[in-house]
């Protein structure tokens, strides 16, 4: 991921705390851009897109567009992932695994109308039972991870001409 800029921290440095640490690196080898898993790298790489958008987080947007544009996911998803739902670009299957990811992340906006199990339901329609528990790492993952970055403020440094 060669086009990512630095970061600075404005807010705190959690690197020095251990289990903050130790939190961070077990569930990125988990479950984040290198781990191996039975999921489809793109379609992974496409929901830690979406909670990053989702929970605002400036380091966790250029980590992970960069790693969607380094994969050779079509530019047209990656532009039109905010409202992938509107788009025709995206498979059922995917659809499914990006309203999981949302629900996950969002699950206090739940309603009788959209609850979770729905949603659940869905995505258990496409995936199996290792690639939905792992749908469930990646989006716990970046979850974490987005909120540790907003904590520390992480980012990016100005880029010089």
């Amino acid at each position: 991921m060669n086009s990512v800029p630095s970061f600075r921290n404005t807010r705190l440095d959690a690197t020095g705390h251990e289990r903050l640490r130790d939190l961070a690196v077990a569930g990125a080898a988990a479950f984040g851009y290198t781990a191996e898993l039975k999921l489809d790298r793109d379609l992974a790489r496409l929901l830690r897109l979406r909670v990053a958008q989702l929970n605002n987080c400036p380091y966790c947007l250029v980590v992970h567009h960069a790693a969607a544009r380094d994969s050779g996911i079509a530019p047209v998803k990656i532009e039109t992932l905010t409202s992938w739902w509107e788009t025709g670009l995206f498979s059922d299957a995917e659809q499914a695994a990006l309203a999981y990811a949302e629900a996950l992340t969002r699950v206090a906006d739940a309603t009788e109308s959209e609850d979770f199990q729905q949603v659940h339901e869905r995505m258990s329609s496409y995936f199996d039972e290792e690639e939905r528990l792992e749908i469930v790492g990646v989006v716990i993952n970046m979850n974490i991870w987005t909120r540790l970055k907003l904590a520390e403020g992480a980012r990016p440094a100005p880029v010089e001409p």
